[in-house]
């Protein structure tokens, strides 16, 4: 990824005002688990799934307060699962030169944190942009991405960066051995993402695998090889169209990362009933152990039907999102066509447990809080 110029400029008068950030939801596709072994990986941007930020200057006052994941309140309070948030507003202050100055914080997001949907990243991202806004700061992507993984130390310990290019990416991408490529899609297709309604825990997963590696390698080694075998052949479905072949090897994914023990009864449920509905491929997204499950639709009304039959075998939340960019730039214009869940979740971090998820505003409480805050 190129370096781009940084441009400081402080177009308020020198003192930091209002600012907006924004960033979004991402999905990995395949190689979930096979990618910590040096094993490709295939990552989703889900651009209609948002993540949204506003910082606002106290002055010089040193005032820092937080509203995110249902806290409100000092920021030297907040409990410690907001240690990356708190990392990533320090290190945009430190960038932009506004080390004195304090700074409200609020975050929105269309989706639940601790689903493997990248929201501490995708929430560290849109913060950072908003305090950079605030402080009359441009920053180019490497320089962004590179801010944003500082502060996602403080919650992965060596993040791979696949969530912070993923949410903040235009497209899917291929990760290989710390290189990203883009990944064409050059046919309409469509994912259907379910929340499972339980959190998943990414380390406990990730530990649970290594565990099983250590202790039977000749077992879970084939795995994780053929985990990374779907991922880059997948990345070829994408490029050529191949949707059934696509579909079949999510499915061949899923088995084997349920013989890794990270699947979950409740996911298990939802890949049923997603191919029960016509979905030409279902498997869980992410770490597992919960979290959110992908479901895999040739067109909208299909898509729309696998999203309705998950809502009633009692998933909390399913969006549709479009994997060709023509297709997201228009559901992003007219998202009228996606008959999306009108909730917003405020968060900022992973969450402690899955009914820990603080439903918080609607659309009309995102467009007054963004009016207010540009004054």
């Amino acid at each position: 990824m190129a370096t781009t110029a940084t441009t400081q400029t402080r177009p308020r008068g020198g003192e930091p005002g209002r600012g907006y950030g924004e960033t979004w939801a991402k999905a990995i596709l395949m190689g979930e688990h096979s990618v910590v072994y040096g094993y490709p990986a295939v990552a989703v941007p889900l651009k209609t799934l948002k993540m949204r930020a506003w910082a606002s200057s106290t002055g010089r006052s040193g005032r820092n307060t937080l509203r995110a994941l249902g806290y409100y309140g000092p920021m030297l309070q907040a409990p410690a699962q907001f240690g990356g948030l708190m990392r990533a507003i320090q290190v945009a202050k430190d960038f932009a030169g506004c080390c004195e100055c304090g700074f409200d914080i609020i975050t929105r997001s269309d989706f639940p944190a601790g689903r493997g949907l990248g929201s501490s990243a995708a929430a560290s991202g849109a913060v950072i942009r908003a305090v950079l806004d605030a402080c009359g700061i441009k920053a180019g992507a490497a320089q962004l991405a590179a801010l944003t993984n500082e502060a996602e130390t403080v919650t992965h310990g060596h993040p791979s960066g696949l969530d912070t290019v993923t949410t903040s990416g235009q497209h899917p991408v291929l990760f290989t051995h710390g290189d990203m490529r883009r990944v064409s899609v050059n046919t309409p297709a469509y994912l259907v993402i379910a929340d499972s309604g339980v959190a998943g825990s990414t380390k406990e997963a990730v530990d649970g695998v290594r565990g099983q590696y250590e202790h039977d390698r000749l077992r879970v080694a084939p795995i994780l090889k053929d985990l990374g075998a779907l991922a880059q052949q997948s990345a070829e479905d994408l490029k050529q169209g191949g949707l059934d072949s696509l579909g079949l090897r999510m499915d061949a994914a899923h088995r084997l990362l349920s013989e890794l023990h990270v699947s979950h009864p409740i996911v298990d449920a939802l890949v049923r009933a997603a191919r029960s509905r016509g979905a030409l491929g279902a498997k869980l997204t992410g770490g597992g152990l919960g979290g959110c499950i992908i479901a895999l639709a040739p067109d909208v009304l299909s898509a729309q039907r696998i999203r309705h039959a998950l809502l009633a075998a009692g998933a909390p939340s399913a969006w549709v999102h479009p994997l060709n960019q023509l297709d997201v730039e228009v559901a992003n214009d007219a998202s009228v066509e996606f008959d999306r869940i009108p909730e917003r979740y405020d968060c900022a971090g992973p969450l402690p447990s899955a009914g820990a998820c603080f439903v918080a505003g609607t659309d009309a409480d995102a467009d007054a809080i963004d009016a207010a805050f540009r004054g």
